[in-house]
């Protein structure tokens, strides 16, 4: 049994990155292979303009990454990978290695020096070794995840259909609704919805 003055280690090692709420930031900068850069702006032509649909699949396959981009810079010789998640830094590299991503990581990263492969062991510290945590990190919606904020759209989609049907006047004429129609939050919701 531990005494109670030993600390003891957490499950999964401190990782850098800032959090605000929900999610958190993950920014790693890495050095280009000598005469790749060409070759990586191909790579990265290629993800955007040939697989956007497959992107976006792995993206809510993973469903907890909010957005990201590459960058290449300082004269072609290094790359900066951004992005913003939800939920732990290890399950978020993870859920890479599961999807498509992680072959894209495969075929980008692999133009840059030391990346062992996504599904390598070493992978993680590998993006350890990569990562400069920001200094300031803040986002407009901290505590609504992306699954959250997908259902909020599926709700509002749905909202508006209803809002939008002749049913839906029809029962805001009917005399029986007038109490209701006088709520201060049945205005709100109306005005909300009106946009």
């Amino acid at each position: 049994m531990a005494k109670a003055t030993e600390a003891t280690q957490p499950a999964q090692p401190e990782r850098p990155g800032m959090t605000d709420g929900n999610s958190s930031e993950f920014t790693v900068f890495c050095k280009i292979k000598p005469d790749h850069a060409d070759a990586l702006r191909e790579v990265l032509a290629a993800i955007t303009m040939n697989a956007p649909a497959q992107a976006k699949a792995a993206m809510r396959q993973i469903g907890t990454l909010h957005d990201a981009r590459h960058v290449i810079f300082d004269n072609d010789t290094r790359l900066m990978f951004a992005s913003r998640f939800d939920g732990t830094w290890d399950t978020y590299i993870d859920d890479f290695a599961a999807t498509v991503v992680g072959s894209n990581f495969d075929k980008v990263f692999g133009h840059t020096e030391g990346f062992p492969g996504i599904k390598d062991p070493n992978v993680k510290d590998w993006f350890v070794s990569q990562q400069a945590p920001a200094l300031v990190f803040a986002t407009s919606y901290p505590d609504l995840t992306v699954q959250q904020i997908w259902k909020d759209q599926r709700v509002n989609e749905a909202f508006q259909e209803v809002l939008d049907s002749p049913e839906f006047r029809e029962a805001l004429d009917n005399p029986a609704t007038k109490a209701l129609r006088g709520t201060p939050a049945f205005q709100t919701l109306l005005d909300e919805a009106a946009g």
